[in-house]
């Protein structure tokens, strides 16, 4: 038998599939050794079309928020080198001789194979209208159209490039430049798909008012019914983008440059446009296989077998340019990475995966609405069952299909997608528990949702690295594991956006893994009211005398440190403490509090003043208006009746309150563990039905809680009527006007376990309305666990709402006054955090983008630096004085922000958390404690520091785009 030969492998494109094609190969061993010439396997060749290697389409829209074009590389040097791979770049295929089997390339080349794998993927549909290739028209697909769209939206904004051609600028058009700089520039999405709605994203981070524009009848008519597809149209629309359904662009109109100008649309409308994104579908890129005498599909695509090989024995094709054995063409990355598999198992000499087809599930987040489908989610048939639940004041519809046997067919879930990981799993079988308990909190279904040992163990728990909960209980079996931090290493579940965390404990505690009692390895006795009432009993003042006196030794961390500020803040008039960041308590607090605003996923963070009530005066809409245009800042109305500006710098943040609080804002607390607003109505003052002043009470709620620390944020409303427009009953704190006074209603919850309040006590006056609430939310500020919501306190603490009245109303603990007397001290101590940060230079100082040097460091506390070469710094001095240097960037964010997170220990080891999703990295190594394959570099310690360059004059918004809507 002759020996094993080297086999030239081409791969004729470099995006998502084929690079999953190679590593699929490198895990299979399928490779040639680079260092053996003639050794057995693969040399790959591969041809791209795009001058970078392989990146993360899917999250495409994130460059337009701050995410470096490199954060999105899926192919390293390391390995392409590893594997002897030859990556052409900008050097694609152009014809295929399958006769020679050879390719040549546009540059003339020509490349021997002995097997041949397509993935070029598709193109942008650009429907054959008048006016498509103006100046100021898209596509949206790849890097270079999301460089070249913010671009153009940059030259818009600052009227850059913008002189009429001809010649000198007459005065007439000077003028009119300057006014078209200041205006709002308009742009318009052909096609209200998946990518369209990712699209009209983009828009609006680049800052323009936008319209989308879909032929059929409603938005994601792929992935959504008429019910789902209303209520996302209503969350879109309520975010400012205008929707246009069932009815088509007719033409691009053009200004006398050439430029957009307009969109004239089929049903005879016009509307203004100075950019047109076109995404309306995409085709097969099948020309080379057309050319070269390959079977398509009668809809293009080239047409494969289940085990992805074309009509040509040595030639196969993955993603979207093929057409598979079922007759798809698939448009889904998942399918693709399967088709990949496929071929790999070919190619290595097994042949066992072929493909079949596919599913389709989604989950998605687009302009920050969840959409979900799954199974068949338009199953129909005399035989199939329907149950919605939908509520339109939320946006949120969600709808199982069951078949005759009950089993589960499909579903679609819109606005609120948590049981997703809990139904497709699912899809196919009956559902372990009654359907309502999938759709509905459990004090509505009457039913207890299924717990994780309901899930069968293919369900994937953590979308992020597709990890499986068959994966986790394995790895808890075979290691032992006891908590989250180590399943996070052992299967890297819960390394990523951390949003299956709370499903992996459920994994843990159906495994019968006892929970740790106490909060973390540095209070491992300690739970967090006990940690209160040793606070408040001892009199300590600092987390270090805490520490020595009730811990286990170590340097805190991400979840005792901020804790213990918390607490410290709420007793802060009991203990004579002065400012949230005053001397240690600053270590401790999370960059949140840190900086008294809240990080967002670019590194940069918002400003949200309080204006209770939602009255504001002429002049504060007038400041806030221009410290938004000065800083050029996002603005957002939000559901709390406050508005939120978005983009600003740390460093950007005195200033920005230096204005507002001139005008008499304060500061909102959207940062903290706090109360944030308290939302009402118009109530009796204009509204015919009111029956009680909702607005003047949501005020006076407002001012007296306003700065409270507790366990978690709270939220309050105040109707003033039964017909309940203020949404008091999703509130933690709810009150509704009667005739015969206020009724009280507590922990309703609007988040992702939606929870309607309790009726507590009614037709309370208003004096005894605030002495219920005071003892209400003290108790809760008492007994309250980390980061428990006022909803899952309630049904922990075991009677319900029956134990609250008995200890809050009829004094059972015999604690009601102490609560109220309590509630008051807060009151008269309250003072303004960012007035008290403008007002001390120490405070200030923390704000500078940059620490002047090494000798400034705060023990337990980090700063960002620039070192000599350029490269910025985060260094961090512990509390023996070791210093420690690593890159500023978080891998896994791509946001300049480790200075800012929290520095403590881990099993004695000295680690740096990062303040975007806590992954923990060693300070020494710069490994991540939470996943092995990622690292921050480890800097040299600088003996000095250059001088920090000064701030920029301008605004934000010259070196980034404004961010997008963030969940609050």
């Amino acid at each position: 038998m002759a020996a094993p030969r080297t086999q030239t492998l081409v791969l004729i494109g470099h995006g998502m599939v084929g690079h999953r094609l190679l590593e699929a190969l490198a895990e299979r061993g399928a490779l040639a050794d680079p260092a053996v010439p003639d050794g057995p396997g693969w040399r790959v060749t591969v041809l791209a079309e795009e001058d970078v290697p392989a990146y993360d389409r899917v999250h495409l829209s994130s460059v337009f928020t701050g995410t470096g074009p490199d954060q999105l590389g899926l192919s390293t040097p390391e390995f392409l080198a590893g594997n002897g791979i030859d990556l052409r770049l900008g050097d694609p295929a152009e014809h295929i001789d399958t006769a020679t089997r050879t390719v040549t390339t546009t540059s003339g080349a020509v490349v021997g194979y002995d097997a041949l794998v397509l993935a070029t993927g598709s193109y942008p549909f650009v429907p054959p209208i008048p006016g498509a290739d103006a100046p100021g028209c898209f596509t949206y697909r790849t890097l270079y159209d999301v460089d070249a769209l913010t671009s153009y939206a940059e030259r818009l904004r600052t009227g850059a490039g913008q002189p009429r051609t001809g010649g000198e600028q007459s005065p007439a058009d000077a003028g009119q430049a300057r006014t078209d700089v200041g205006r709002t520039r308009t742009g318009v999405v052909i096609g209200g798909g998946l990518l369209g709605l990712e699209a009209a994203g983009a828009l609006r981070t680049l800052g323009l008012a936008t319209h989308v524009v879909e032929f059929a009848p409603r938005l994601m008519p792929l992935q959504v019914d008429d019910g789902g597809a209303a209520a996302l149209r209503a969350t879109i629309e309520s975010m400012g983008v205008a929707v246009h359904t069932g009815v088509g662009a007719a033409e691009v109109e053009t200004d006398t440059d050439g430029k957009v100008s307009g969109l004239r649309l089929s049903d005879g409308e016009r509307l203004p446009a100075d950019v047109v994104v076109f995404s309306a579908g995409v085709r097969p890129r099948d020309r080379l296989a057309r050319e070269a005498g390959l079977a398509v599909g009668d809809r293009g695509g080239v047409a494969v077998d289940e085990r992805c090989r074309t009509t040509d024995p040595y030639v196969y094709a993955v993603g979207e340019c093929a057409q598979t054995s079922d007759g798809r063409v698939y448009g889904l990355v998942a399918p693709g990475y399967q088709m990949a598999e496929a071929v790999a198992d070919q190619l290595a000499g097994s042949g066992a995966t072929v493909f079949t087809g596919a599913d389709t599930s989604t989950k998605l987040k687009l302009l920050g609405a969840d959409v979900a489908s799954f199974g068949d989610p338009f199953a129909g048939g005399p035989q199939a069952t329907e149950i919605v639940f939908s509520d339109g004041r939320e946006g949120v519809y969600k709808k199982l299909l069951l078949g005759p046997e009950g089993q589960l067919l499909g579903g679609i879930l819109v606005g609120d997608a948590e049981a997703y990981g809990s139904l497709k799993p699912h899809a196919g079988r009956r559902l372990p528990a009654p359907p309502e308990a999938f759709l509905l909190p459990a004090s509505a279904s009457g039913a207890e949702p299924p717990g994780a040992d309901a899930l069968p163990d293919d369900a994937v728990v953590c979308s992020c690295h597709n990890v499986t909960k068959g994966a986790v209980a394995g790895a808890i079996a075979e290691h032992g594991l006891t908590d989250i931090g180590g399943l996070k290493r052992c299967t890297k579940a819960g390394t990523g956006c951390g949003g299956c965390v709370n499903t992996l404990q459920a994994v843990l505690d159906a495994a019968g893994v006892e929970r740790r009692r106490g909060l973390c390895e540095h209070f491992p006795e300690l739970s967090r009211p006990e940690i209160y009432a040793l606070i408040r009993a001892e009199r300590i003042r600092s987390y270090t005398e805490l520490l020595e006196r009730y811990g286990s030794g170590g340097a805190g961390c991400t979840v005792c440190k901020p804790l213990v500020a918390n607490v410290l803040g709420t007793l802060a008039p009991e203990l004579g403490l002065r400012h949230v960041l005053d001397g240690e308590q600053a270590a401790l607090q999370d960059s949140n509090d840190l900086f008294l605003a809240n990080l967002q996923k670019d590194g940069t963070y918002s400003v949200v003043p309080r204006v209770p009530g939602g009255e504001i005066t002429a002049e504060q809409l007038i400041a806030i208006g221009e410290v938004a245009r000065d800083h050029g800042l996002y603005s957002k109305i939000t559901g709390g009746q406050r508005i939120d500006l978005f983009g600003a710098r740390k460093e950007e943040l005195p200033g920005i309150w230096r204005k507002l609080i001139a005008v008499g804002f304060e500061s909102g607390q959207a940062y903290g563990k706090s109360l944030r607003t308290v939302k009402s109505c118009v109530g009796s003052r204009f509204c015919r039905f009111g029956q009680g002043d909702s607005v003047q009470l949501a005020i006076d709620l407002e001012l007296r809680y306003r700065g409270l620390r507790a366990p978690h944020k709270i939220k309050g409303g105040v109707s003033g009527c039964l017909r309940e427009c203020a949404e008091a009953r999703g509130k933690d704190i709810g009150v509704i006007a009667t005739a015969g006074g206020w009724n009280l209603y507590v922990c309703g919850n609007g988040g992702t376990t939606p929870r309607h309040a309790d009726l507590l006590a009614s037709d309370l006056t208003a004096a005894e309305l605030f002495a219920l609430i005071d003892r209400f939310l003290m108790y809760y500020v008492r007994t309250g666990e980390r980061l428990e919501r006022t909803s899952a306190w309630l049904e922990r603490l075991g009677g319900g709402t029956g134990h609250l009245r008995e200890v809050l109303i009829e004094d059972s603990l015999g604690i009601g006054a102490e609560l109220e007397a309590q509630m008051d001290r807060h009151v008269a101590a309250y003072r303004d955090e960012w007035q008290a940060v403008l007002d001390d230079p120490a405070a200030l100082a923390r704000f500078e983008p940059h620490v002047a040097g090494v000798e400034f460091l705060e023990p337990g506390r980090g700063r960002a630096a620039v070192l000599a070469d350029g490269t910025e710094a985060a260094l961090f001095r512990d509390g023996d004085g070791e210093v420690y240097a690593v890159g500023n960037r978080d891998p896994f964010s791509g946001a300049d922000v480790i200075a800012n997170g929290i520095m403590g220990s881990r099993d004695g080891v000295p680690v740096v958390a990062s303040p975007m999703h806590k992954q923990e990295f060693d300070l020494r190594t710069g490994a991540c404690l939470d996943d092995p394959a990622v690292t921050l570099p480890v800097l040299p310690v600088p003996a000095a520091l250059p001088v920090p360059p000064a701030l920029p004059v301008g605004p934000a918004s010259a070196a980034q785009p404004a961010p997008p809507v963030p969940t609050t």
